[in-house]
């Protein structure tokens, strides 16, 4: 399992080579960083002091952007540990990676868009809520559109690949709320910025998206409570209404929990009545098995769209680019 340079299994070094060949074809830069990171000992001797957790190279090179007010590159990186290198700790041991990509929204939507109406929704993991205003944003799938609710919501494009169940409308969503261990406010500016540090540079059209995304949040902000899915899941689930169907999801959240709480999380959600979609790396849904599943052109760092923890229905691009649809059962 690769995730964002966060594999337990591996060394800081490997993992920030891993994210170089994530990052490869997205964004030049830190392609080209995160493969020099590997091999600077002034940069692996920093992460080596801090947790383990907190060694990713999303998380490292975000927290450099916050201080630095532009995105990093080697020479900056090893500028700033030199001379504020205490200041670079405090912001990684403070903040987390919480990407918040719009755009993971068009890979969850058919699965969503399939099931009865109207909806519940609770996103575990929710950042600043973003990835809750399915029926706010409008789509485009290879020239299929679909219209959201606001106008001025960006418009998210994904490249489809297989036999999707591309939907005929956008879902009825009667209910919706967040849950984050420390969420973040669209509202507040230096949440805004967290969020804008986090972005790849290069990556085309990313900026914004995510600008037009918080516009759309900040007219109608989504509730995002404070709490832990191992823990506050099951009181927030009995605050939807009961003639919705409700739907728990996540998008790269459960790779940043321990594999014994991650079991955990699969019975507590298997205990409720919900549907469970998860989008997170290969190997991290435990019982969600790839077998058999052809896996040639797809990136390494491909994540799999899974139902209630044990059908794959799809891989998606991990920041909603693209979407390849699985042969299997229906929906």
């Amino acid at each position: 399992m690769a995730m964002g340079g966060a594999d337990p299994r591996r060394s800081t070094a490997e993992n920030y080579r891993a994210f170089s060949r994530e990052a490869s074809g997205r964004s030049p830069a830190y392609e080209s960083l995160a493969e020099s990171v590997a091999d600077d000992d002034l940069v692996l001797g920093f992460l080596a002091a801090l947790p383990r957790p907190k060694r990713q190279p999303n998380l490292l090179f975000a927290a450099a952007s916050y201080l630095l007010g532009a995105a990093p590159d080697l020479g900056t990186l090893r500028t700033l540990i030199r001379q504020h290198e205490t200041e670079l700790a405090e912001v990684m041991l403070a903040r987390r990676t919480q990407t918040n990509e719009p755009a993971r929204c068009a890979t969850l939507l058919p699965a969503l868009a399939a099931l009865p109406g109207p909806l519940a929704l609770i996103e575990v993991g929710a950042s600043a809520g973003l990835t809750l205003l399915f029926d706010r944003y409008s789509y485009d799938y290879d020239g299929h559109l679909l219209a959201g609710s606001d106008p001025a919501a960006p418009t998210l494009r994904c490249a489809v690949r297989g036999p999707a169940p591309l939907p005929a409308r956008l879902p009825v969503i009667a209910w919706r709320a967040g849950l984050d261990l420390n969420p973040l406010d669209v509202t507040r500016d230096d949440d805004v910025r967290w969020l804008s540090c986090l972005l790849w540079p290069g990556e085309s059209g990313r900026a914004a998206r995510l600008a037009a995304a918080i516009a759309a949040a900040r007219r109608d902000p989504p509730p995002v409570y404070r709490g832990d899915l191992r823990t506050d899941l099951r009181a927030l689930a009995a605050q939807a209404p009961a003639e919705a169907t409700l739907v728990i999801y996540h998008s790269a959240v459960l790779a940043y929990v321990a594999p014994a709480d991650r079991e955990r999380f699969a019975q507590d959600v298997g205990s409720l009545a919900a549907v469970w979609l998860s989008n997170e790396a290969p190997g991290v849904i435990p019982g969600l098995s790839l077998a058999g599943v052809p896996r040639t052109g797809v990136p390494e760092a491909a994540f799999v769209l899974g139902r209630d923890g044990q059908t794959p229905l799809a891989l998606t691009d991990g920041h909603g680019t693209w979407l390849q649809w699985l042969p299997g059962p229906d929906v």
